[in-house]
């Protein structure tokens, strides 16, 4: 490893550090599972300097592990086997925009924030937004969606091509910048989803889209948690095109209340919204209220001016630290699923009835137009019975989604808290997956201790 870093040092110079506070830094995360820190961090700039840094480690086989806003809750970017964590805060500017092709190329460590506030004044936006102000080079490795995937699809649907540093060095370009191809194997794809374990991501090419002309949120409240969720299952299959709809139980909006002061209903609530023109706006939104009176929602109410749909998505997005606020000194195991649309009903009731009988608090919230809802499973660290119960708890809640025929993690990806379930939901195909981190990755150098089968 010194013989490794002593390269290192000479390529970045003070652009690597062993500085213990930023190795403790790196060794943190929103997952319930400590790692131990890496060896060293690095700060690269450009798609060379990354390509440089892999040959070196892969040289003297030092594992690499990406790092973008480490916002992750699975334990993605946490080093498990030491090494070095390749930090992209200092790639993180807007390469390209092509406002007639609706393309965007960016580094990896620009988020999705800071790539919209620059986009403002072109008439186009980035829409995946899974809530955190989380890097697009992550988001892309974790295959984010969000609250707008009902509308505009997740990375998988919006990242066109990519740029990617390969375990010995090698630098790929993937896709293009036109709409579709056929043109041989899907290598972006491969890659968005991959959690770095195939290679580093330095660059990606985005699909844009129109700001629309019109913009409505609405909030209504129902009497119960199964007539929410029917009115979702109505609303889609009606064909109605949300933009978003959100689901958060009465936990959370007491929750939510209590963190940011506002005074939504204590009762299960759907947050949407429509884009398109003021006249569609309009028309979607009263054939939206007319399904959901019908499943006994009441207090619907609209939010038109730009403030206050601010001030509500503000309160979604701080939903996770509301929750963990409402139990002081918690720790949260955050697990979410995603089933299809007509058998979501039964997973949110039968995993509510599971938490309620576990003494665990675990307010569930999501986006649920798409069939995803996430658990967020409070427990005292001081009490290990509750981390077991609340792990168990998460398995039940995955293994439910198979058995409905979803999956285990509709956006939160595998990390490596969730890789003993990988097998229950790929089989066989799972150790194809092995075999292609083998083929790109012969050395396992790249964020290893992930995703596939371990040996």
């Amino acid at each position: 490893m010194q013989a490794a870093l002593a390269e290192l040092r000479g390529l970045l110079g003070d652009r690597l550090t062993t500085a213990p506070a930023v190795l403790d830094h790196h060794a943190q995360s929103e997952s319930w599972a400590g790692a131990r820190a890496p060896d060293a961090v690095a700060f690269p700039r450009t798609t060379a300097e990354v390509a440089a840094l892999a040959e070196i480690c892969a040289r003297h086989r030092v594992p690499m592990t990406g790092w973008g806003a480490g916002t992750s809750l699975e334990g993605h970017a946490l080093a498990v086997q030491g090494g070095l964590t390749v930090d992209f805060r200092d790639m993180a500017a807007v390469v390209e925009v092509r406002a007639e092709d609706m393309v965007a190329v960016v580094q990896p460590g620009i988020t999705r924030e800071a790539l919209n506030a620059w986009l403002r004044d072109t008439g186009l936006f980035f829409p995946v937004d899974p809530g955190a102000n989380a890097s697009l080079g992550g988001m892309a490795s974790t295959r984010a969606s969000g609250t707008a995937a009902v509308r505009y699809g997740t990375m998988r649907d919006n990242v066109l091509g990519l740029t990617v540093v390969l375990a010995g060095g090698e630098v790929i370009r993937t896709g293009s910048a036109a709409p579709k191809s056929s043109a041989g194997y899907d290598l972006t794809g491969l890659f968005v989803g991959a959690e770095g374990t195939l290679g580093l991501i330095t660059e990606l090419t985005l699909r844009l889209h129109g700001q629309p002309e019109a913009v409505s949120t609405a909030t209504c409240a129902f009497p119960a948690m199964e007539a929410a969720v029917d009115c979702v299952i109505a609303t889609i299959q009606t064909g109605i095109p949300m933009a978003r709809i959100e689901f958060l139980d009465e936990a959370t909006v007491a929750a939510c209340n209590a963190f940011t002061g506002l005074n939504l209903p204590l009762s299960p609530l759907l947050l949407v919204e429509f884009h398109g023109s003021p006249a569609a706006v309009s028309e979607d939104a009263a054939r939206f209220a007319a399904i959901a009176e019908g499943f006994g929602a009441t207090g619907i109410g609209r939010a038109e001016k730009a403030e206050d749909r601010a001030r509500l998505w503000k309160m979604r997005h701080n939903a996770y630290p509301a929750i963990l606020a409402s139990r002081p000194g918690a720790r949260a195991i955050v697990t979410d699923s995603c089933v299809p649309i007509s058998a979501l009903a039964q997973a949110v009731a039968e995993t509510r009835a599971d938490i309620a009988a576990s003494g665990i608090p675990g307010p569930i919230l999501g986006h649920v137009g798409d069939g995803n809802f996430h658990a967020i499973l409070l427990i005292d660290p001081a009490r290990p019975d509750e981390l077991t119960t609340a792990k168990a708890l998460a398995t039940r809640m995955a293994e439910r989604a198979l058995r409905l025929g979803g999956t285990i993690t509709g956006e939160h990806g595998i990390g490596f808290g969730k890789l003993p379930l990988m097998a229950a939901e790929h089989g066989a195909a799972w150790g194809v997956m092995g075999q292609i981190k083998r083929a790109l990755d012969p050395m396992n150098l790249m964020n290893p201790g992930k995703m596939v089968p371990q040996t």
